[in-house]
């Protein structure tokens, strides 16, 4: 999933400043399981924001809103009309939600309310753990089902740097070595052999250094 990170109340609270009506927006997918950006992160933000507007004596009418997903336009079409009555938008959803809402309403205001980070997953409660950088190559069955580029903190793909120590990164101790766990993965299912191949460097054009990806399934498209 993508997991994104809390704005703070007071930089939100200057940049919305000149706008007297204010929607936030949430987005029942992503953002909900991180706790961030779903319903219940919607209406703790929107009394947080009425009550530092009032601190600063500038009281506003914050408007509150959670749909499904926010990159999608079937759902956005449910809050066209609450967004007609509001002088901004507040997104708390990820980076593509915020810029799906600023395409779909053209003639509002679109913040950010979340910082985007990465795609991750959930390792414990309270605690998210990148996984993925889309490289738009994926190569992980590879590497026994470990991303070098994301695990790795030099994204080295032919064997490890032999800077680690105690299993743990040279450049983050903190970190565990993306290499050491590739080498312990593999070994645990019996292909360690895999190791031997030379991997060709990556295609970064595949990845955003190439531009703004598109996907177009012509088998999903209705002509």
């Amino acid at each position: 999933m993508i997991v994104a990170s809390r704005k703070s109340v007071a930089d939100l609270r200057e940049q919305l400043a000149p706008y007297g009506r204010i929607l936030i927006v949430g987005c029942g997918t992503c953002v909900t399981v991180c706790q961030v950006g779903g319903e219940k992160e919607v209406e703790v933000l929107g009394s947080a924001l009425r009550m530092a507007f009032r601190i600063h004596g500038t009281p506003k009418e914050v408007l509150e809103a959670t749909i499904e997903r926010q990159c999608e336009n079937e759902f956005i079409r449910e809050i066209a009309g609450t967004v007609a009555e509001a002088d901004a938008i507040l997104s708390l959803a990820c980076g593509a939600g915020v810029q799906a809402l600023a395409e779909r309403f053209p003639g509002k205001a679109v913040f950010p309310g979340v910082d985007t980070q990465f795609i991750g997953i959930l390792e414990q409660q309270g605690i998210w753990a990148e996984k993925c950088i889309g490289c738009g190559n994926c190569r992980i069955g590879d590497f026994g089902g470990i991303c070098p580029l994301t695990r790795c903190s030099k994204k080295l793909l032919n064997a490890p740097c032999g800077g680690a120590r105690g299993g743990k990164c040279e450049v983050d101790p903190n970190l565990d070595c993306g290499w050491q766990l590739i080498y312990e993965r593999l070994k645990s299912i019996g292909e360690l052999d895999r190791l031997s191949a030379i991997q060709e460097m990556t295609d970064w054009s595949k990845s955003h250094e190439g531009g703004c990806r598109v996907i177009v399934r012509e088998d999903q498209r209705i002509s």
